[in-house]
């Protein structure tokens, strides 16, 4: 297993090779059973795109080539459920290549913004949703009680095709990116459509969910019809949803590059496996353990973690 030194923003970051928006508390919930991680949700009306002001851009740096921006909302149909998003996207002509962030449990889509910003800045059309009945905040149709793992997973392979049908996009360039469950919900996406999807990025993906609601319960049966979790209520049938998942058994089906940032102190997701997804999993993929960092990464965390995931998008569709 290859290891080396990275600067975390200028600090210490260490790559293991074969990543999310915020404080400790964020994409995740605050706390777990049993080291549960935030275990975390086709034709209707066409989506609804309403276009806002252009946004400037953040003050550059002098190496990157920014970009003004675009700012829209979409409402993404997917069978009775209706996927909110906002797509920025570069004022600039022709075909790009984008970038779909999914949030973690119980987040939305404005855990992105500056990812997206940034992105759009440098040439990415970046699309960040709220996944159905994934939090009390959510613009997404749907209710908590029925969001699972799985609907999650079908929200976003509704809006990857959305998205590569976009003519401003490059449909042979669209990455994923989630982070926490978002980034379980990304990996187990992009298994479905290995040929499809360009590239991999995940903050401290929740590879542990299956595990871990398993250690609260014996069986789906033993959970509640309903219950509250970290201030989101759930429903048995997310808890029936996760006992059937078999986690890395099913995302090593997609062979692309893949990035993974986590930190060595995440206290929700532990990094060891994000260690085993590369090391005894995925084909193409490198870790990069963040040191001190925890489930959602300080200020510096994040500044670099957005900026390696910048490196990475350029890396693999430029």
């Amino acid at each position: 297993m290859k290891r080396r030194l990275l600067a975390l923003a200028l600090g210490a970051v260490l790559l293991v090779g074969c990543g999310a928006p915020g404080e400790e508390a964020a994409p995740a919930a605050t706390q777990a059973p049993a080291a549960i991680e935030e275990p975390v949700a086709t034709e209707a009306p066409a989506p609804v795109k309403t276009e806002e002001p252009t946004l400037e851009a953040e003050p550059p740096k002098p190496e990157d080539k920014i970009v003004q921006i675009t700012l829209d909302e979409v409402r993404i149909p997917n069978g009775e459920r209706t996927v909110y998003g906002k797509i920025y996207g570069p004022k600039t002509e022709g075909r790009h290549p984008a970038v779909i962030l999914s949030h973690g449990y119980n987040g939305t889509n404005g855990d992105w913004v500056k990812e997206c910003t940034l992105y759009a800045q440098n040439g990415f059309v970046a699309c960040a949703i709220d996944f159905c009945g994934g939090s009390t905040r959510s613009k997404s149709s749907g209710k908590s009680t029925d969001m699972t793992i799985t609907s999650e997973k079908e929200d976003l392979l509704a809006v990857f095709d959305y998205v590569r049908a976009l003519e401003n996009v490059d449909a042979d360039k669209v990455v994923l990116f989630g982070g926490s469950q978002g980034g379980l919900v990304s990996a187990l996406a992009a298994a479905e459509r290995p040929e499809q999807v360009r590239a991999l990025g995940l903050y401290f993906p929740a590879f542990c969910v299956p595990d871990d609601w398993k250690k609260k319960y014996n069986t789906p049966a033993d959970a509640p019809e309903s219950f509250d979790f970290w201030g989101l209520q759930l429903g048995r049938g997310f808890v029936e949803d996760v006992f059937g998942l078999d986690v890395f058994g099913t995302i090593g089906a997609y062979e692309g590059p893949v990035l993974i940032l986590h930190g060595t102190n995440d206290a929700i997701v532990p990094f060891t496996y994000s260690e085993d997804a590369v090391d005894e999993v995925y084909e193409n993929a490198e870790l990069m353990l963040l040191p001190g960092e925890g489930h959602g990464f300080s200020p510096k965390g994040a500044q670099t973690a957005m900026e390696t995931i910048l490196h990475f998008l350029n890396d693999t569709c430029r």
